[in-house]
């Protein structure tokens, strides 16, 4: 018996974020299951799938539809305001083309938790994903819309943009919530140094309505590296197993090549099976 709750926590990094499906689809092909799991940017949008159980679905439709223009593309960011279009994304394929298990995922005990960023305070916000209704896939676009390329959605009463600005590896958000011991998927390998933001000129222009949002995106490196190097010294203490490619996955945020999107999946398929034994005892 669990002494302690299980998380799985899921970083972002756009189409990075199909080596962590390539890891989930192998977690779930081995029924290891967890108490809750917390997803940021990419990590909500494709970590959902783990709550519906729908093994292959993240690859299936991003493979299916990356190139098409109604899923991202410069026509529908200059016509909506979102390179990745939210209709099209965030109804039209979970409700039409590739369909998402609402009933499994409504019936699965797993608590799912995603992370958006508040534009006017410059925090990181929390929302429990209960039922992916409607409003709740409008708080799963709100950690995935990229700045620059999404306009800032509106839900339950904030305004919001990509979680991965304010808390890029949510491990000591889902502690404090009682996870104990977590499995942490990164989408970036060991040694992983984030630079300064090269585009900040351009962000303060954009938004520079919004003050405390570009003081926070200013700082986001030395956010994410304090994350990370907390993560590695939770994996030492033996309180995190960490997942991670070997070597950087070199592929585009945007990328619309299906060879690559398989390529960086199976990455994760082999990294989760080198160590699905460990896996498996740290979790049971």
């Amino acid at each position: 018996m669990k002494d302690s709750k299980v998380g799985l926590v899921l970083e972002g990094g756009a189409m990075r974020g199909l080596f962590s499906s390539g890891v989930m689809d192998v977690l779930m092909e081995h029924n290891i299951s967890f108490d809750g799991a917390i997803g940021v940017s990419a990590g909500a949008a494709f970590g959902c799938n783990y709550k519906s159980k729908q093994i292959g679905r993240a690859l299936r439709y991003n493979k299916r539809f990356a190139g098409d223009k109604r899923y991202c593309s410069l026509d529908s960011l200059l016509k909506t305001g979102n390179l990745y279009n939210a209709k099209f994304c965030y109804d039209t394929i979970p409700n039409e083309l590739d369909l998402f298990d609402y009933e499994t995922y409504k019936k699965n005990p797993m608590e799912f938790w995603i992370v958006a960023s508040d534009v006017h305070t410059g925090n990181a916000v929390y929302k429990k994903l209960k039922t992916c209704s409607s409003k709740d896939f409008e708080w799963m676009r709100a950690s995935a819309s990229m700045p620059l390329a999404s306009k800032i959605v509106k839900v339950d009463g904030f305004e919001l943009l990509d979680g991965g600005m304010t808390d890029s590896i949510p491990l000591k958000k889902f502690q404090s919530m009682g996870y104990e011991k977590n499995v942490v998927i990164l989408t970036q390998p060991r040694g992983f140094i984030k630079k300064k933001n090269s585009l900040m000129w351009l962000m303060r222009i954009a938004l520079h309505r919004y003050p405390a949002l570009v003081t926070a995106m200013a700082q986001r490196h030395v956010m994410y590296n304090d994350e990370t190097d907390y993560v590695f010294d939770q994996e030492k203490k033996g309180n995190v197993f960490v997942i991670c490619p070997d070597e950087s996955l070199g592929i585009s945020r945007t990328e619309k090549n299906p060879d690559e999107l398989q390529r960086v999946y199976d990455m994760g398929r082999t990294v989760a099976l080198q160590n699905i034994n460990r896996i498996k005892s740290f979790v049971e």
